[in-house]
């Protein structure tokens, strides 16, 4: 999990993006991102650096490989 270690919520945030998702609402310290055809909505928390499951969560929730969320790191 060490690659997930030191994710920041803006960059999670700039990945959401790229990839279609789009700010609903702030809660708090949480933001809400939604996507047309996902179950559900995406919650980041306002937390540096993201706990590594919250960012395996939202993947799978997204469909996205950490393949795939690690190669986008690396060219980001």
């Amino acid at each position: 999990m060490g690659e997930f270690s030191n994710v920041d919520w803006k960059l999670f945030e700039v990945f959401l993006i790229a990839h279609g998702c789009g700010l609903e609402r702030i809660k708090g310290d949480h933001c809400i991102y939604v996507k047309n055809g996902l179950r559900r909505a995406i919650v980041v928390p306002k937390r540096d650096p993201l706990p590594p499951f919250i960012v395996l969560n939202n993947l799978h929730v997204l469909g996205i490989s950490k393949e795939e969320f690690l190669n986008w790191l690396r060219e980001n």
